[in-house]
């Protein structure tokens, strides 16, 4: 039989000391400049750019990833670069387990005397994060700009790199500290993906496809979410999920002057106001169909409670609100409710409608007095986590194309959806090691909260691993504007989340 796996680590096995060091070194002499060079590539996403393949952009980021990896001599790890015929490759390495009497491998046969990890045998440690990115978005800072990255005051500025191009890197980090300090740990296994912004509809294929090698899942690390500050460790409890496509409305095959065709020509963008309307009601926002909406369960009532307690008028003081003078008094553009406690629900729990694109238009400059043939807009619908997608993606085109005004050319194209997540109970150790890794690192204990964003991952890994723990959490804290302009790193926070996440992996019961 094997040594048994470490059952509790002590924690004076563990030295925060020494992997705060050790990790803010690796930040500071390695790290920053890995991702300052992932930054620089525009790796755009598929939904993104569909010549992806053609570009080479990803292929890029991934073999820059894999090298660095293997450049860490991390005993035990084996890597590869797994792609399956027509999709995006992912990255997937796996590291056996440690003995807790010494740090050597779990005995296994394998070819040419190497130990290979006894899949099954130990529970596994999952660690996921993703390279591919949004695209630019305009409204950068005049020195900044998505693709050139600059380090400045500890933030490291451009596309992708909180989002999550730095988690393969901390994730690596973290298990050196570990491996330092001869602290035993259970076997970790990375899928590092390349279609997550696009829905992570290649996904899975490639978890059907590892599935074997994956193992018993006790654990998820997700570096790929918020911080509702950076003043401790957050652990993401909800997802909301995520409905998108375009709507366009088509009443002419081309553009008439306003002044002939006006008032008895309807106006395309009237018609999809109308449509809009069935949708939402424009002045509270609340999406107006039932189906859109679900029961808050009560721990995460409780949870929106307590957060609210810590962040306060943070949680919507962090945006970048517009803001004009008025004889020498400042005016802010208002949200929608200054409650703490409101703010987090509707942000986490309740459905919104976003439109994140139009066409159809042409520039204000370039607008004569022309009745346009059509209006098109993209559409953002984010729905409670218990909402199932499939059945929000219906009700919407159903909802947005029946019985069109004027009989006009309606249609609303899917672009698909992602349902959301809603963390598995919180296990006793995981809850204890979290709140000690947040109180080592930060001074304060774990705080809990949902996040108003998709991450179809987590739905797919909690249905593959229903008894697994997630550690989902990320950098994404205050003004870090994740898919917008002037995106950073806040690299304080990651060293330390770094840091806490190898003392929780060692925390993992055997």
């Amino acid at each position: 039989m094997n040594a048994p796996l470490h059952p509790e680590i002590p924690a004076s096995q563990f030295n925060t000391a020494q992997a705060l060091s050790q990790v803010t070194a690796q930040w500071d002499d390695d790290i920053v400049k890995q991702l300052t060079d992932y930054i620089a590539i525009p790796a755009k996403s598929p939904a993104f750019d569909s010549d992806w393949a053609r570009h080479g952009f990803i292929d890029t980021v991934m073999r820059n990833a894999a090298s660095w990896v293997e450049a860490q001599k991390v005993e035990g790890l084996r890597l590869e670069i797994v792609r399956l015929e027509g999709r995006t490759p992912v990255l997937f390495f796996e590291i056996p387990a440690t003995h807790a009497d010494s740090n050597v491998k779990a005995p296994a046969e394998g070819s040419e005397g190497h130990a290979v990890p006894s899949v099954g045998a130990h529970p596994t440690v999952l660690m996921y994060g993703h390279l591919d990115k949004q695209p630019e978005f305009s409204g950068w800072r005049n020195d900044l700009g998505p693709w050139t990255p600059k380090y400045e005051d500890g933030k490291l500025y451009g596309r992708g790199g909180a989002d999550d191009g730095y988690a393969v890197y901390a994730s690596i980090a973290a298990v050196q500290t570990l491996k330092s300090q001869n602290v035993p740990h259970p076997r970790i296994v990375g899928l590092i993906e390349t279609c997550e912004e696009s829905g992570s509809y290649d996904l899975l294929p490639y978890l059907n496809a590892l599935r074997e090698r994956l193992g018993e899942v006790a654990l998820v690390v997700c570096l790929d979410s918020g911080a509702g500050n950076y003043d401790q460790l957050w652990l993401t409890t909800s997802l909301r999920g995520n409905a998108s496509g375009v709507l366009k409305v088509e009443v002419l095959t081309e553009g008439i002057h306003s002044g002939d065709a006006s008032g008895l020509v309807p106006s395309s963008f009237r018609i999809l106001r109308q449509l809009l309307d069935r949708l939402e009601d424009s002045q509270t926002g609340r999406l107006l169909p039932q189906g859109f909406h679900c029961e808050i369960p009560a721990e995460r009532l409780a949870q929106a409670q307590a957060t609210a307690q810590i962040l306060d008028d943070e949680i919507y003081k962090r945006f970048p609100w517009a803001h004009y003078d008025c004889e020498g008094a400042p005016h802010f553009a208002l949200p929608t409710t200054i409650d703490p406690l409101q703010a987090l629900l509707n942000r986490t729990w309740r459905p919104t409608l976003s439109v994140t694109g139009a066409e159809g238009f042409p520039a204000l400059k370039d607008a004569g007095n022309v009745l346009r043939p059509y209006t098109a807009f993209k559409l953002s619908l984010r729905f409670p986590p218990l909402i199932d997608a499939s059945t929000a993606v219906r009700e919407l085109k159903t909802l947005l194309e029946d019985n069109a005004p004027y009989q006009a050319s309606v249609t609303f194209e899917s672009h698909g959806g992602a349902s959301g997540w809603n963390a598995p109970a919180t296990q006793p150790w995981f809850e204890k090691a979290l709140h000690d890794a947040s109180r080592s690192f930060f001074g304060a204990p774990c705080g809990a909260m949902g996040e108003g964003g998709t991450i179809p991952l987590m739905s797919m890994l909690s249905q593959a691993f229903p008894r697994a723990q997630m550690m989902v959490c990320g950098v994404l804290g205050p003004k870090s504007n994740a898919h917008g302009p002037n995106e950073f790193l806040h690299v304080p926070y990651a060293k330390k989340l770094t840091a806490a996440v190898a003392q929780v992996i060692a925390r993992v019961p055997g």
